[in-house]
């Protein structure tokens, strides 16, 4: 179930300088600069709601037998509650273009992430469409974290995942498969995002390391 995170050279380098702002960067860091990210004087906290809010976000459903869950993803703070939806909703669209069977993600994954976000998320859904595969089950993501870079503009989110009650199915043989015994089924996950003219949080990149979650 782990997600595959081959990432590109512009987006490694985008997350490195990313992650340095988020440990304390002024404002005049490299990841003011992050593809997709904008450039410019930050808007106003309204004018990003505004914005955010107008967007036309298209509307994702995942089958009953899936059930991806997202525990305390909420926030007093609307600028780091707005990433956390978008950020859900992104990772809802990957597993529903599994499921559907679309190994180019969709519409709706290419409304949540960036240019390099999307070439990296068509290949780890490749590694399940190529396969003839689907996914059902449990998957709950937990412990999110949120470090925005100065411009507001950019951010890092971390997150786990439990994949002890998901699995893989074989459309054609009916074949289950999940994690080998004695695998740690939980991942962690550190994901960099930008936000679009829009006011949208798209995906940049993501890697992830299995059992790296305190939980």
């Amino acid at each position: 179930m782990a997600r595959h995170t081959v990432t590109t050279a512009a987006a490694l380098a985008a997350s490195a300088a990313l992650l340095l702002t988020a440990c304390g960067g002024g404002d005049d860091s490299p990841s003011d600069d992050i593809k997709g990210a904008g450039k410019g004087s930050s808007p106003s906290a309204s004018a990003s709601e505004s914005a955010s809010a107008d967007a036309d976000r298209p509307k994702i459903t995942l089958p009953k037998n899936f059930q991806l869950t997202f525990e305390d993803w909420t926030s007093s703070d609307p600028e780091t509650q707005a990433l956390l939806t978008d950020a859900k909703e992104q990772l809802r669209a990957g597993y529903a273009a599994i499921i559907a069977n679309e190994p180019d993600g969709g519409e709706a994954l290419a409304f949540y992430d960036t240019k390099p976000g999307l070439s990296q998320d068509r290949q780890w859904i490749k590694t399940y469409t190529g396969k003839n595969l689907t996914v059902f089950g449990k998957l709950p993501a937990f412990d999110p974290k949120v470090s925005f870079a100065a411009n507001k503009k950019a951010a890092s989110l971390s997150y786990c995942t439990d994949e002890s009650k998901a699995y893989s199915k074989n459309r054609k043989t009916g074949e289950v498969a999940g994690n080998p015994a004695g695998t740690d089924p939980r991942i962690s996950y550190n994901v960099s995002l930008a936000k679009n003219a829009q006011g949208v949080w798209q995906n940049l990149s993501t890697r992830s390391e299995r059992g790296a979650c305190s939980r």
